[in-house]
């Protein structure tokens, strides 16, 4: 999958340090998938949410952080939507993010 945008993440660990393994674990397992559908991704990420508007939601480092993705699998793209704690995560809706 192509990954939109790896700076996100970045630049988050940058304040949250201890993000900044599991969100290098979560970018090498996604780039190198080929998810054609849902399934696939609950397949890689037994944990994942759909939550409408072909938005998944991530828990990063042990459900410490949410991860919000778009994916288009057409296209085979994951455009990274939001990553941040819960409190953040409860602060927005996730399916029009």
């Amino acid at each position: 999958m192509r990954i939109i945008a790896r700076r996100t993440l970045r630049e988050f660990w940058e304040v949250h340090p201890d993000a900044e393994q599991p969100l290098k674990a979560w970018f090498a397992m996604a780039r190198n998938a080929d998810w054609k559908k849902p399934g696939d991704v609950k397949t890689a990420f037994r944990t994942a949410s759909f939550v409408g508007n072909d938005r998944v939601v991530f828990n990063i480092k042990g459900n410490h952080y949410r991860l919000i993705a778009a994916i288009d699998y057409r296209f085979g793209i994951v455009y990274i939507r939001f990553i941040g704690s819960h409190r953040e995560y409860d602060a927005i809706d996730a399916a029009t993010i």
